[in-house]
């Protein structure tokens, strides 16, 4: 392609955006010996300086800006931003981008200095707008002009309101408020956005641009940063503002610069749009078909500063700083930054008498150039500029170790909001550019290292912030989907943590998903339509785990949850009978009714299988074949859980023949005159199902269990039935456990047989046996670890204690 043009020495090629012209200039740039182009912006000049470098080697090209500088020993190409150009190297090809910021205020001398001045041997080439034609061919004779067309067309949409924006669309505003505060707007309703500002440093913005390009956010809001060269994938560009503020005061943007922003929608061959936000008051129809014709007033006249500078003195610096402009077409350039700060300077009394002799002033002016990354007031940067010059110019001419260390040191902490981390980043990015200063630093090639690093934390914290407030990942996420329709989504499992595009959007235990997070009904439901596309793959493996697994090792927890694998799937709730509970299905949302009631029936077998497993005896009984009296005891102990008293049952007792009392006992049923019972069954580990069973039946939740290891526990809280329904008999303040009841049963009706005997004058035999029984009985209720010894037998048997209670409901046998 570069061999189809002719080797012009001046030629500048002209036209909109999108239209080919800067990789027109790297294919000319790289087919010379050597070359050098120069950027607007040092973010442009990486990125092509990575394009040029992959194409001749790294060591073949150097990269030139302020605050970095990549310079191999044999490098024959040089990117650069326009400012750090080395004009005093020849070169076979040079190019200049967007000269149309010749008509710039604040930079446009430097432009119009280079199309003046700079010169490749065999090649020149100027990239820009069509509107420098006119004057370009004024300036600079002999110059070729070449015209280009857009290769996409550009149409003007109107006016939208902010949340109704296409996606892939680019919101533009001119202050760091406004962009924060739209960026916030469409967090909020469309997941984030993407945040693009001049003052960001190159690493974050990429940054940025790197989240808006991969599609983790659809929307981008900038300044108009964006306008020069940076190339992404926008279909819509839309100002929420039509007016910025330039330095001195605001002013309406012309349809040339709006033009420039606008031409970032529609890349290569695809159309974009633009418009206005509805906030913002409509584009005039002029100027509208203005920038869809790419037809604006010519640029009549740009910014000039002598660039043929005496530093013999202050005063001649000055005066030729501020000769007049030698021809039309060329405007006075506004007081620049730098000439602010040499003025500054020039009145410091311990400065003035430093800056003498031509060596002196021109490192003066050197160090008046230091840009003003922070944006802070001009007398603070002269300060600071100051405090360096004054060191540089003194022995040992250059900034010591210790405090250049003290500087980037107190700058190196990450901590702190946007605005800190911005400014933090604007200061350090001062220091970066000192120490690219060879001659200023004693190892230029450390301090530079330093710096960058710091830089890099920097603008990595601020990336990270940026994104924390102005993108929410799963919103993101849910808005991409809801576009995208069924398209299966990838769905991260991390115990029960589920992630969607590495965004937490919820857990899942067993079948049961839980959205986290979701503000209002509609992200809620947003939010489960989503997680249930993305979860189908894992529903169904969960299934086929499910009809495969025995289930052997399923059981309810102490709340009566059923744990499947170790996650809660379900409940136990009342069933057809005692010893068959339901399971209700935690969630489940994500499964079809036939799914869920499979699912269902699978939990509740498994459940019959741990009944069975753990209460053997009971089941057994219940399957029996018994008929007449032994069935109805046999049904009467299923429905108490393996116990029951013995007087509401004494009639079917009292009926039961030798025979039928021997079945009962092979099947493990205790006949005994306080409680029919299974002693089997009041084991800590059976009576714990037991309490699981009794409270599923009754449809609520399981009671705080008591101490299974004490046979006379207190009372407590525990109602009556749960009592029974455990193995215990609720006597007074005291729970008896049966077994124990029954020995205590014995004990009573020995003490009342002792006290009938002495009575009839048996005495001493009736009290040594009354004796005997009290501290079998003291030593029964004293296993608990909180019983009390009774103090006496006496004692003992006095008051309302079980054993009282229990001799009261006795008489003596006559």
């Amino acid at each position: 392609m570069a061999d189809s043009y002719p080797m012009s020495r001046l030629l500048a090629v002209l036209g909109p955006t999108n239209t080919g012209k800067t990789h027109l200039a790297l294919e000319r740039l790289m087919a010379h010996a050597s070359g050098m182009i120069g950027f607007p912006l040092r973010l442009l000049a990486r990125e092509n300086y990575e394009r040029v470098a992959a194409a001749k080697g790294a060591d073949q090209v150097a990269l030139i800006t302020g605050e970095e500088r990549i310079l191999p020993a044999r490098a024959r190409y040089f990117v650069c931003t326009v400012e750090s150009m080395p004009l005093d190297r020849e070169v076979d090809f040079l190019a200049v981008d967007e000269i149309q910021l010749a008509g710039d205020p604040e930079r446009g001398h430097i432009f119009t200095h280079r199309i003046l001045n700079a010169r490749g041997r065999g090649e020149t080439m100027f990239l820009g707008a069509a509107t420098m034609r006119g004057l370009l061919a004024r300036l600079v004779k002999g110059v070729a002009i070449e015209s280009r067309p857009r290769f996409s067309l550009l149409r003007h949409a109107g006016p939208a309101k902010l949340l109704r924006l296409p996606a892939r669309s680019a919101v533009v505003a001119f202050s760091a408020g406004e962009v924060y505060g739209l960026a916030e707007l469409i967090r909020r309703a469309k997941g984030g956005a993407a945040v693009v500002l001049g003052a960001l440093s190159p690493r974050t913005r990429n940054a940025q641009v790197a989240l808006y390009q991969a599609g983790e956010v659809d929307y981008l809001v900038a300044t108009d940063a964006i306008g020069m060269g940076l190339n992404m994938d926008i279909d819509h560009a839309a100002f929420a503002a039509l007016a910025k503020f330039d330095g001195r005061g605001p002013r309406a943007l012309t349809a040339a610069e709006l033009a420039q922003i606008a031409g970032r929608a529609g890349r290569h061959m695809n159309d974009g749009s633009f418009g206005t936000t509805a906030d913002c008051p409509p584009l005039a129809d002029d100027i509208a078909r203005a920038i869809e014709e790419h037809v604006f007033p010519p640029v009549k006249a740009v910014y000039w500063r002598n660039g043929d500078l005496r530093f013999s003195s202050i005063e001649t610096l000055i005066h030729d700083l501020d000769r007049p402009p030698p021809a039309p077409g060329l405007l006075p350039a506004r007081l620049a930054d730098d000439r602010l700060v040499l003025e500054a300077l020039a009145r410091d009394p311990e400065i003035r008498p430093l800056a003498q002799g031509t060596q002196r002033v021109r490192l003066l002016w050197e160090v008046c150039q230091i840009p003003d990354f922070r944006k802070i007031m001009a007398e603070e940067h002269a300060r600071l500029l100051g405090q360096i010059y004054r060191r540089l110019a003194q022995s040992p001419h250059r900034l010591a170790d210790e405090w250049l260390d003290e500087q980037i040191r107190r700058l190196d902490r990450v901590e702190g909001d946007i605005d800190t981390l911005s400014g933090r980043i604007a200061h350090i990015r001062t220091w970066t550019y000192v120490t690219h200063r060879a001659d200023w630093v004693a190892d230029p090639a450390h301090w530079q290292a330093t710096s960058r690093a710091v830089e890099d934390r920097l603008s990595d914290a601020l990336h990270e912030r940026l994104t924390q407030r102005f993108v929410d990942r799963r919103a993101a996420i849910l808005a991409r989907w809801q576009k995208e329709g069924d398209e299966q989504a990838d769905a991260e499992i991390h115990d029960t943590q589920v992630r969607i595009g590495g965004a937490l959007v919820g857990r899942l235990e067993g079948f049961h998903f839980a959205a986290e997070g979701a503000q209002g009904h509609r992200e809620l439901r947003s939010l489960s339509a989503a997680a249930e596309r993305a979860l189908r793959a894992e529903m169904a493996a969960r299934l086929a785990r499910l009809r495969a697994d025995d289930l052997t090792t399923l059981m309810p927890d102490a709340e009566g949850r059923v744990l499947w694998q170790g996650e809660s799937v379900g409940r136990l709730a009342p069933g057809p009978d005692i010893l068959t509970p339901a399971v209700r299905l935690v969630g489940g949302e994500l499964l079809s009714v036939a799914q869920r009631d499979d699912v269902q029936r699978r939990f509740e077998d498994g459940v019959a299988g741990w009944v069975a497993r753990g209460l053997a005896p009971l089941i057994a009984l219940r399957d029996a074949d018994l008929m007449g009296g032994p069935r109805g005891l046999a049904y009467q102990l299923v429905e108490g859980l393996g116990a029951i008293e013995a007087r509401p049952a004494a009639g079917l007792v009292k009926a039961l023949t030798e025979s039928e009392r021997q079945a009962l006992a092979r099947l493990g049923v205790r006949l005994g005159t306080e409680s029919l019972f299974l002693p089997a069954l009041l084991k800590p580990a059976h009576q714990r199902i037991r309490l699981l069973l009794w409270a599923a039946g009754q449809g609520r939740a399981v009671p705080t269990p008591p101490r299974f290891d004490r046979v006379a526990p207190p009372l407590g809280d525990l109602e009556p039935e749960a009592w029974r329904a455990i193995g215990y008999r609720p006597l007074a303040t005291h729970a008896i456990r049966v077994d124990v009841l029954e020995k205590l049963a014995v004990l009573v009706r020995r003490q009342a047989q002792a006290e009938a005997a002495a009575l009839a004058g048996e005495g001493a035999a009736g009290l040594g046996l009354s004796a005997v029984a009290l501290a079998e009985a003291r030593t029964m209720l004293g296993k608990q670890k909180s019983a009390k010894p009774a103090k006496s037998a006496k004692a003992a048997a006095a008051g309302d204690s079980p054993f009282a209670i229990l001799k009261q409901r006795r008489t003596a046998p006559p």
